[in-house]
C-alpha cells in the first residue's frame, strides 16, 4: 500500500480552473443584472421627465438599492471564487480534496432574497 499522497493530476487542475471560470462568469452575470436594474430605473425616470408627466412607475428607490446590492454580490462572488480556486489548488498539490458548499449556499440564499425583493417591488409598482 502506498502511504504517500498523490498530487492532483493535470485534469484535476484543469477542472478547478474551469470551475473558477464558471464562477467568474456567474459573478459577471450578477453584476450585469444589477447594472441593468439600476439603469432601468433611471431610464423610467428620464422618460417620465421627457413626457412631462409624473413618474409613470411609482418608485421608492428600491431598484437602485437592489441593483447596487447585486453588483456588490457579484464582486464578492468573484473574490470568493478566486479564494476557493486557490484553496483547491493547494489541496490538489497536497494530494487531497475537501468539498465545501458554503459559497453556493450563500449565493443561492442571496439570489433568492433578491428575487423576492424584486417581486415585491414589481407588484408594488403595478398596484
Amino acid at each position: 500500500m502506498d502511504d504517500q499522497k498523490k498530487q492532483g493530476k493535470p485534469t484535476d487542475h484543469l477542472a478547478n480552473e474551469r470551475t473558477f471560470l464558471a464562477w467568474v462568469r456567474t459573478s459577471i452575470g450578477i453584476m450585469a443584472f444589477g447594472f441593468v436594474v439600476v439603469k432601468f430605473s433611471l431610464f423610467v425616470k428620464q422618460i417620465s421627465l421627457i413626457l412631462g408627466k409624473e413618474q409613470i412607475v411609482h418608485t421608492k428607490g428600491y431598484s437602485g438599492m437592489i441593483g447596487i446590492a447585486l453588483v456588490g454580490v457579484g464582486t464578492i462572488t468573484a473574490a470568493l471564487s478566486f479564494i476557493r480556486y486557490k484553496q483547491i489548488e493547494r489541496q490538489l498539490d497536497a494530494g487531497y480534496y475537501k468539498n465545501t458548499t458554503l459559497l453556493i449556499t450563500l449565493l443561492t440564499a442571496f439570489i433568492f432574497l433578491v428575487s423576492i425583493l424584486l417581486i415585491v417591488y414589481l407588484v408594488d409598482s403595478i398596484v
